[in-house]
């Protein structure tokens, strides 16, 4: 039975590449996205180009009716195999004491209140052999300090999502584990008024450079695969060095 596989946030970055990556590895893929059709369609595009099947869901991950249709959508591809948590937001870069309340709040509900709904979902209806893979970040050890100190704690809360699903499900054979990538080039930068950033951050990364969407999306696809079958818990550092 191919695998079948859920990949919020699927319409841009690291998702996007995913859903590309999981589709040449054999999976049929749901992306969920939050309003950006066109991109969503071409990704969807790319995946039944491979002779795979794929749907896009407009959902957005703090809605809990929305994550319902996501999953229920999925269905038509088959039984659920796999979900990818990587919708996330970050808020203007800058100092801490900058933060405004509507920002926090807002990166809490899609990178952590969102996570933790979806993973519920997925750890209802994925079999044995199933898996979850948190996209995380550097940040959750980094800090981020002068940045987004927030967007880092929420990460480090992501992480510890992954070490404790990955126990209590580890008797129903469900494996949880998580990616943390440092600076990608990918269009996050630039929403949060830093379109430079993985240049200018280039110097303090030691391999000397920011990292491409598809290395990230090969590490997620190893964590899903057969090849990560005794592998939970974890917590993949693909960060350059940082």
């Amino acid at each position: 039975m191919d695998p079948v596989t859920i990949v919020t946030g699927g319409s841009r970055g690291i998702g996007a590449a995913t859903a590309r990556r999981l589709a040449h590895d054999g999976h049929h893929v749901a992306i969920g996205y939050r309003r950006d059709h066109t991109a969503a369609n071409a990704v969807v595009a790319d995946i039944r180009a491979t002779g795979r099947r794929a749907l896009a869901v407009p959902a957005d991950t703090t809605d809990p009716d929305q994550i319902q249709a996501l999953f229920d959508a999925a269905t038509d591809l088959g039984p659920l195999t796999g979900l990818v948590n990587n919708a996330g937001v970050t808020s203007p870069i800058g100092p801490f004491t900058d933060l405004r309340a509507d920002d926090l709040r807002h990166v809490v509900d899609v990178n952590l209140i969102g996570y933790v709904l979806c993973a519920q979902h997925a750890a209802r209806r994925l079999t044995r052999g199933g898996a979850i893979v948190n996209v995380s970040s550097v940040a959750a050890t980094l800090g981020s300090p002068g940045e987004y100190v927030h967007y880092a704690a929420v990460k480090a809360a992501t992480d510890t999502l992954t070490i404790g699903l990955a126990k209590e499900l580890a008797p129903t054979g469900i494996r949880v584990n998580c990616v943390a990538p440092g600076i990608i080039r990918t269009e996050l930068h630039a929403l949060s008024g830093a379109p430079d950033r993985p240049d200018t951050a280039a110097g303090r990364i030691p391999l000397g450079r920011a990292g491409e969407p598809d290395e990230i999306a090969g590490a997620i696809a190893w964590l899903l695969s057969p090849d990560a079958s005794y592998t939970t818990g974890a917590i993949l550092r693909v960060s350059g060095g940082l």
